[in-house]
């Protein structure tokens, strides 16, 4: 329990009193702000602005979230996702944070990927995840991360996570932004309609292997 609470408080300590000129998000200018669900999203370059109801009207109930207790759907790659937003978790909104807990069966990975908007932090709740990182210079950090252990992803960089123990993982994982977007590498390079001839030039791939490749990442088949 005493290492669990201290885990928390450096989540905390690291989403609330990190540099803020380096902030992903816009400093809130109130207290909280809960959405109204009378008004729509105010669409920006990259946040949806949720008008706020009256503050008189925010209960504890605004503030608490009781969906993480499960794992969600499986993918084939043995990884379950499930992400927490204001959308669902209407407290955070325009507090900078958001968070998700991931779970791997033995083998399962979380592929490649990277946060445009946000630094993000995992916390290994069991299991043995091979976790690490890539950086400008195709340096590669990396190693196995037990239960109890933390390790961060710098904003933008590409990382990645594999189960190694000999029992499912769960991680849970926070991001200093409410909006941290989600680029995941093989998705965007044959999901995403990039011209089949540069990327045969590119990967030394030919129009079949092309194919084959762009019919696994297809993100109308893929989750």
């Amino acid at each position: 329990m005493v290492e669990k609470s201290w885990v928390l408080i450096v989540l905390v300590v690291f989403i609330m009193h990190g540099d803020e000129s380096l902030a992903s998000d816009p400093d809130p200018i109130q207290d909280f702000c809960i959405p109204n669900p009378k008004f729509g999203a105010i669409k920006t370059a990259h946040l949806s602005i949720l008008p706020c109801k009256n503050s008189s009207e925010a209960t504890t109930d605004d503030f608490v979230f009781s969906g993480l207790k499960s794992s969600g759907n499986f993918t084939d790659t043995g990884l379950a996702s499930f992400p927490v937003n204001p959308t669902i978790f209407p407290g955070i909104n325009t507090l900078g944070i958001s968070f998700v807990r991931a779970d791997l069966k033995v083998g399962g990975i979380n592929p490649p990927h990277f946060h445009p908007r946000a630094t993000e932090i995992a916390y290994v709740v069991q299991g043995s995840v091979y976790s690490g990182f890539v950086d400008s210079n195709n340096r590669v950090f990396s190693r196995v991360i037990e239960q109890g252990e933390v390790m961060v992803f710098p904003k933008g960089l590409l990382h990645f996570q594999m189960n190694v123990g000999e029992k499912p993982a769960t991680i849970f994982a926070c991001l200093n932004s409410q909006n941290p977007g989600l680029q995941k590498i093989p998705s965007a390079i044959f999901g995403s309609g990039i011209n089949e001839e540069l990327l045969e030039k590119a990967f030394g791939l030919n129009h079949k292997q092309i194919g084959t490749m762009r019919r696994r990442f297809d993100p109308k088949t893929v989750n």
